[in-house]
């Protein structure tokens, strides 16, 4: 089990601080897929009583993030081919559209925003120290002002849910290092297809950009079930 701290907030309950905790733990990979989660272990780590830890553990795993198994207990739950299928078919149709409606809707002070946040992946993964967790906030910055330009306040919010769901499938794609050089180059094109108006290049290069990260984490996948 990887170290990791309770990070405190002034504004909410402890449960809360502990089901942050630990689901941020689970969405980076600091626990591991298929870790067992002890109560008195992860109460000792974090300082609490198992309480808040129990409570957590039935929130995540009502999230699917965690699996109770019979005589084990509670796991992080794998990630599997299914889920993660599940999770792309529907960001890759979404995706598509944000950019398309970017296209139309997107403010200048918007697409400024948009070339530093590609100008900053491509420094944070080009970067001497690679910080997975940074290239992650990196890719999700991006993204973000390329949903928030779309001005439909329902897509943002379905953007948001599947972004949470697929943070944990992100991970694992940007652990892979050489991958990195692609990402800025799709990333690049989408870009430029947005301020060219050119809603069919941008959609097509958000379509191959989920593609490629398809591919690539089902290759993980396998890879860490014969390592099994």
């Amino acid at each position: 089990m990887q170290d990791f701290q309770l990070k405190m907030d002034e504004f909410l309950p402890l449960r809360d601080v502990v089901f942050n905790t630990l689901r941020q733990a689970i969405l980076t990979g600091e626990l591991k897929p298929g870790e067992r989660l002890m109560e008195i272990h992860l109460a000792e780590r974090l300082g609490v009583s198992r309480t808040p830890i129990r409570e957590a553990i039935r929130k995540l795993e009502l999230e699917g993030l965690v699996t109770m198994i019979p005589r084990r207990g509670a796991e992080v739950a794998q990630i599997t081919e299914k889920s993660m299928n599940d999770v792309l078919e529907v960001r890759r149709a979404v995706d598509a559209l944000c950019v398309e409606l970017a296209c139309e809707r997107i403010t200048e002070e918007e697409l400024a925003a948009l070339k530093e946040a590609c100008d900053k992946f491509a420094e944070v993964v080009r970067a001497k120290v690679k910080n997975v967790k940074q290239i992650a906030q990196a890719d999700v910055a991006l993204h973000d002002i390329i949903v928030q330009a779309t001005g439909n306040q329902r897509l943002i919010q379905l953007v948001n849910t599947l972004s949470e769901q697929m943070y944990r499938y992100r991970f694992e794609y940007l652990k892979d290092f050489s991958q990195h050089e692609k990402l800025v180059e799709e990333h690049r094109i989408i870009y430029e297809g947005i301020v060219r108006k050119d809603k069919e290049t941008a959609c097509e290069a958000a379509k191959l950009h989920i593609d490629n990260q398809k591919k690539a984490i089902i290759q993980q996948i396998r890879l860490d079930k014969e390592r099994r």
